[in-house]
């Protein structure tokens, strides 16, 4: 869940401003939560708690109404009438890393990611791009290799996760599609030496750079066991301050097993 957290705030200074780059600073001025990490919370309350995330994600939502949420969406938080509309975009696979965490199976993480998908991004691709993390993160979290991580979600999403990011980066550009950005995120997991790297590949791309380093970095704290020190002890210090207890709670239940 840090992870997903530290992606989401590197990330977001940069976030359609078109970086190529890999060498940037990890943490500036306007490193910031988004509703990446807002959702991410609520997702990962509901898991604590009664399992409705329709629930908490509108109650954190409304709690931090600035995060930058997608129109459609902002519109559902404070619609308790609304039902899902239609989206085919990554916000339910950015949301979706605490399911992975939590899940005892395959089934169990594939069933839960699209129950939370379909509350608002019930296109069949909006369902596969949380499938996808939240598969992606419990084969990590479970001791897979990447080449077990690869195959499993390419054979459940179709997604093609044999590109390399030297043949996406060159014509990649911003992209809110779950099609066209998650598995392009799991490419900068699968081709990182570690967790720095894999936030780094992401938003070197210049896409939409915090949402696609909030799924890398989920990936890669689940597959290495952690985030690094100095990243974590920033991250948490620019946290709301009801956030910081969800992320306790959650990991203290949910730890992180031993790093490779």
């Amino acid at each position: 869940m840090l992870g997903a957290i530290a992606g989401d705030m590197i990330g977001a200074p940069w976030e359609a401003a078109g970086e190529k780059r890999r060498e940037f600073p990890l943490f500036t001025e306007f490193s910031r939560y988004t509703d990446d990490t807002a959702m991410t919370v609520a997702v990962a309350h509901a898991i604590l708690t009664d399992g409705d995330y329709a629930r908490a994600m509108r109650a954190v939502g409304r709690r931090h109404p600035m995060a930058g949420y997608g129109r459609s969406f902002q519109e559902w938080l404070f619609d308790e009438s609304m039902g899902p509309y239609g989206s085919y975009g990554n916000g339910a696979a950015m949301r979706a890393s605490p399911i992975g965490e939590a899940a005892q199976s395959v089934e169990e993480a594939l069933a839960e990611a699209r129950r939370c998908a379909a509350l608002t991004h019930d296109h069949p691709d909006g369902i596969a791009g949380a499938q996808a993390v939240a598969l992606g993160v419990f084969l990590a979290r479970s001791g897979a290799s990447k080449e077990k991580i690869r195959h499993e979600v390419s054979v459940r999403t179709g997604y093609d996760l044999a590109r390399t990011l030297a043949q996406i980066r060159p014509e990649y550009t911003w992209d809110l599609a779950a099609s066209r950005s998650v598995p392009e995120a799991i490419v900068c997991f699968l081709e990182a030496g570690d967790f720095e790297a894999a936030v780094r590949n992401a938003v070197s791309l210049g896409g939409d750079a915090d949402t696609m380093a909030c799924i890398a970095g989920a990936l890669a704290e689940a597959y290495w066991g952690e985030v690094p020190a100095h990243v974590a002890a920033e991250v948490r210090n620019r946290l709301p301050e009801d956030f910081t207890p969800v992320l306790d709670a959650f990991e203290a239940r949910f730890a992180p097993r031993a790093g490779r």
